[in-house]
């Protein structure tokens, strides 16, 4: 047996001791979702910098802004990583009124920004799209009420009442808004938590026959969504026009190569690329860090997958198999619907990158969400039992 074939065994046994510890997932958890969001902050600084400087006189004000944000997110995510799920399920309501408050008051009160009536003026520059709060009251008032079901047992009526509507009507609200990528992100939200409840097979089939026909619909009706359709089909139909954003995040994904052109080095950024720093910053980071970065993206977005899907399988609260599988369809389905309208595999829809791309209203209720994660794995018993003797010990070795 040669050396290497003896290493192997070895790593293989170190992996999976690691992967055994009763910590793993929380670590998974916490330790992808801060990866992803440092990387985040770098590149928010790198492609803003020269649309910062356009606006605001200063490279800059938007990554200050996005710093900012995250120290909120971070603070919010300490917080919600240490209550516990009484806790959640006891104001699940009144976070799904606050939610359902906010998604009325901005088709009154709301501003529009690029096309779209789902903002609300806060003070200042700074402004709250309601829409993304409301996915995470939609996770935890909608996994509260399932819990409340109990196990699916074939009635699917009893099942979906009053998920269903509620979130319909929730999608229906964002929609009047224009904002279509949320509604998406809504309807990945349900049938996530739907699937973990045990919702059969031709339900979804029916959901999503239901789902096509409805974008169908709404695309003859909006001729921009039309233009965006049409354009993921064949970008090189109008290069200049409706295919332009597509085309040069391509020119930016293709220059990278496997090693990039650098760190703040993009010429896309420069003007080229609309939403640089938010919706198209992939392209940049392909641009870049190159093929390395864009792996190491996917990576960690795999990573956190694999460990919200684990939470989901060893947990034996209900509510907590429900959350945990309606935050990581939300984080992980909307990370494929931005990377794959990027790498135009996907029409674009206008979600930002999870953790990653510019933006308050999308960071903060992740990171939020993330905590909730975490404290469902901290709380999980073999977690529990580890940190207490880790308390202990630190105890023992004070006096």
């Amino acid at each position: 047996m040669t050396d290497t074939e003896v290493r192997r065994p070895a790593r293989q046994s170190r992996v999976k001791y690691l992967l055994s510890h009763p910590l793993s997932t929380y670590y998974l958890i916490g330790g992808s979702s801060v990866l992803l969001l440092l990387l985040g902050l770098v590149m928010v600084l790198s492609a803003s910098s020269i649309e910062s400087y356009r606006i605001f006189g200063s490279s800059y004000t938007l990554a200050q802004r996005q710093a900012l944000f995250g120290v909120i997110g971070l603070i919010g995510l300490y917080f919600t990583a240490r209550v516990s799920v009484q806790f959640w399920r006891g104001t699940a309501r009144w976070i799904f009124v606050v939610a359902c408050v906010m998604l009325v008051l901005v088709l009154v009160i709301g501003v529009s920004v690029a096309g779209q009536r789902n903002w609300i003026d806060l003070f200042g520059p700074f402004r709250i799209q309601p829409s993304e709060f409301a996915k995470f009251a939609l996770v935890v008032w909608g996994a509260d009420q399932l819990a409340r079901r109990g196990q699916y047992h074939g009635n699917l009526r009893q099942l979906l009442l009053p998920l269903l509507p509620i979130a319909s009507i929730f999608m229906v609200l964002v929609l009047l808004e224009g904002d279509f990528g949320n509604t998406l992100m809504l309807a990945a939200i349900t049938c996530g938590m739907l699937f973990a409840a045990g919702a059969p097979w031709r339900f979804f089939a029916g959901f999503a026959g239901f789902g096509i026909l409805g974008v169908w619909i709404l695309t003859l009706a909006a001729p921009y969504r039309m233009e965006r359709f049409t354009s993921w089909l064949n970008p090189d139909s109008d290069p200049l026009g409706v295919g332009w954003q597509l085309t040069q995040g391509h020119y930016a994904l293709g220059t990278g190569g496997v090693l990039g052109v650098g760190l703040g080095a993009s010429r896309e950024k420069w003007g080229a690329l609309p939403e640089a720093h938010t919706d198209f910053i992939f392209s940049v980071i392909g641009e870049e860090l190159g093929l390395i970065g864009t792996l190491s993206v996917l990576i960690l977005f795999g990573v956190l997958a694999f460990a919200v899907f684990r939470l989901t399988r060893t947990t034996a609260d209900p509510f907590v198999r429900l959350a945990s599988a309606g935050v990581g369809s939300w984080i992980v389905v909307q990370a494929i619907v931005n990377i794959g309208a990027v790498l135009g595999l996907l029409p674009i829809t206008g979600v930002p990158l999870p953790f990653v791309s510019y933006g308050g209203s999308s960071l903060i209720p992740t990171l939020a969400a993330i905590g909730m994660l975490l404290a469902f794995a901290r709380n999980e018993p073999g977690a529990r039992q580890t940190l207490r003797r880790r308390a202990t010990a630190r105890s023992l070795a004070r006096r």
